[in-house]
């Protein structure tokens, strides 16, 4: 057993932008989606943060 982790494959992601939907199943596409929306709410979670120590910063350095 190798003492690093660069040995081991990879793990695919749940998905891929722009990869071939053709083969899924609607059960496969339904958990996509809802995986998609929960990456769009993390997102959005972080880009508020970010935005509200941006203007705190700005308000602090306006003055």
């Amino acid at each position: 057993m190798s003492i690093f982790d660069d040995d081991k494959p990879a793990k695919r992601p749940a998905h891929e932008i722009g990869c071939d939907l053709s083969m899924l199943s609607v059960e496969d596409l339904e958990q996509r989606i809802a995986l998609l929306q929960a990456e769009i709410i993390r997102l959005e979670g972080e880009r508020q943060r970010k935005d509200a120590g941006r203007k705190a910063a700005e308000s602090l350095f306006r003055r």
